[in-house]
């Protein structure tokens, strides 16, 4: 975490060609080998602990108090690590004193030779505090702002291409975020993330989880992925540490947190619903920005409670928070290479510096191709509601796309369908029609009622075991607030499979059917297909 802060706030020299960064790690972390392989990916020049020691520089910033940075000769810039300082971490510093604000570990770096020049900190509560356990520290304290919220801010309009980027379309994209730790909710709700991927409809939501860096680090990436690999093949989303984590922020709609201040960032960029996890513990610090929040936000109980749990929610709710973590934000980037230029002496390049905004990130590492299906006829049409094989209860039936699942899957589906394949480079193309297609499928899969192929278009062509003709069906896209709400075919595919094994009479003609995923409807054009349509190329 102290290295992405870091690297937040060093674009302040962008541009300088006086400036030399150099990176060292201060020997002693747990999180050494991963912060040094970070910055190796970065391409920054990593000079060993010792021989920085020998060294004296024009300015020393770091985002933690922690090891012996009285070593490193030259004025010392401290920045927060974190939002708020809600964290005592139990048997470290002094009792039940603010991780980054512990006296302990501050009064160790002002030595003569080593001065803390600026303590930039986000809130003038946070100089307040500092004032009141080690009043000599406070005098190099100023209030700064968050450059990485500022970060988050700047970005928050790019909402929409996050969003897009990660998959997520008119779902709702339910965010869990993990601070490190006994306490967190990686360690203390291990099970949470894959019980909420069985449980929420493939179609209405998309799950993401933000871990804390040192909780990556301690587990490996490996070995985090291994445990979290049921709710990773249900397509769950596990940004990266360093900035996917503020853009999936950004793009949420509701959030699940612990007592780690990654939420703060949330609240501060909008006013979503958030619940709770956090069972209570040694390290929340009373009356902090957390606690301020979790004791404004409902607790998530169950997994199976968490829609219910989300509408309690209250808006505003968590502005007090944010309020009290981060100063009015706007000029945190200006402030910081204001006083930071002044302390080397130098006047700022001519150009202007702003926060940069946040990159895209990562979509799902896997995306489910096989459902378990369940359909409620109802007066107002078919409500398909999927779940992805294996973990929920089985459905009406199983919907599986061929060559993405497992074959075993395959062989068990009561729906096979096939998407468009990439253009072929054969010299002399072989390629199925829809016609050929089905009725290889419906012969090489004797369990499988229907097939269909997916075409470009987003139409698709359907044969049912047992029915003379091919069937087209059709969506019509779904306006809304200027906007336009589309499902994917294969959705459409298992209402139509629904309809065409009930008990009503094949339709002979044109005939429209609803199709109800959520709160929403779609309508469903079914009709037999025509000769030529049936020899489409897939």
């Amino acid at each position: 975490m102290a290295l992405y802060r870091l690297l937040d706030v060093l674009p302040i020299f962008s541009g300088d060609d006086r400036i030399t960064r150099l990176f060292t790690l201060v020997p002693g972390s747990d999180f050494e080998a991963d912060a040094l392989s970070a910055i190796d990916a970065l391409g920054g020049h990593t000079v060993p602990w010792s021989e920085a020691c020998d060294g004296t520089y024009d300015l020393v910033v770091a985002a933690s108090p922690k090891g012996d940075l009285s070593q490193l000769r030259g004025p010392h810039v401290l920045l927060p690590h974190g939002a708020g300082f809600n964290k005592s971490i139990p048997h470290e510093g002094s009792a039940d004193s603010a991780s980054g604000l512990d006296p302990a570990y501050l009064r160790r770096i002002g030595h003569d030779d080593t001065p803390i020049a600026l303590h930039a900190l986000a809130h003038p509560h946070q100089v307040a505090r500092l004032a009141a356990t080690d009043p000599p520290a406070a005098r190099h304290a100023k209030v700064i702002g968050d450059l990485t919220l500022e970060r988050v801010l700047t970005s928050a309009p790019l909402r929409d291409r996050y969003r897009a980027s990660l998959g997520t379309g008119a779902r709702k994209l339910l965010a869990l975020v993990s601070t490190w730790g006994p306490e967190s909710l990686i360690q203390q709700h291990p099970g949470l993330p894959a019980q909420l991927a069985a449980q929420l409809a493939h179609d209405e939501y998309q799950l993401a989880l933000v871990v804390h860096p040192n909780e990556r680090s301690l587990l490996g990436t490996y070995e985090l992925t291994e445990r979290l690999a049921p709710a990773l093949d249900a397509g769950m989303i596990l940004p990266d540490s360093h900035e996917e984590w503020a853009s999936v922020l950004i793009a949420a709609d509701a959030l699940i947190t612990d007592h780690g201040s990654a939420a703060l960032y949330y609240c501060a960029a909008q006013d979503r619903p958030i619940v709770s996890v956090h069972r209570g513990g040694g390290e929340l610090i009373p009356d902090s920005p957390m606690a301020v929040l979790l004791g404004r936000i409902p607790q998530l109980g169950r997994a199976e409670d968490v829609a219910e749990t989300l509408r309690a929610y209250r808006p505003g709710a968590g502005h007090a928070a944010a309020q009290a973590a981060f100063a009015p934000p706007g000029d945190a980037v200006d402030r910081l290479r204001t006083e930071i230029y002044a302390l080397l002496g130098l006047t700022p390049p001519a150009h202007d510096v702003a926060a940069r905004p946040l990159p895209l990130p990562a979509p799902a590492m896997r995306v489910p191709a096989a459902f378990d299906v369940h359909v409620e006829t109802t007066a107002a049409g078919f409500r398909i509601t999927r779940h992805p094989a294996g973990k929920a209860l089985p459905g009406h039936h199983l919907a599986v796309e061929h060559g993405a699942a497992d074959e075993q899957l395959a062989r068990s589906a009561g729906l096979l369908y096939r998407r468009p394949l990439p253009a072929s480079a054969a010299p002399v193309d072989l390629a199925w029609t829809a016609d050929g297609w089905t009725r290889h499928a419906l012969s090489a899969y004797p369990g499988c009622r229907s097939a269909a192929a997916l075409l470009p278009s987003g139409e698709c062509l359907l044969r049912v075991r047992g029915h003379e003709r091919m069937y087209a069906v059709q969506t019509e896209p779904r306006p809304e607030r200027g906007q336009v709400v589309r499902i994917d075919p294969a959705v459409a595919l298992s209402a139509v499979h629904a309809r065409l094994l009930s008990p009503q009479p094949a339709p002979e003609s044109r005939t429209m059917l609803n199709c109800l995923i959520g709160e929403r409807t779609f309508r469903i054009v079914l009709r037999p297909a025509t000769d030529t349509e049936a020899t489409h190329v897939i």
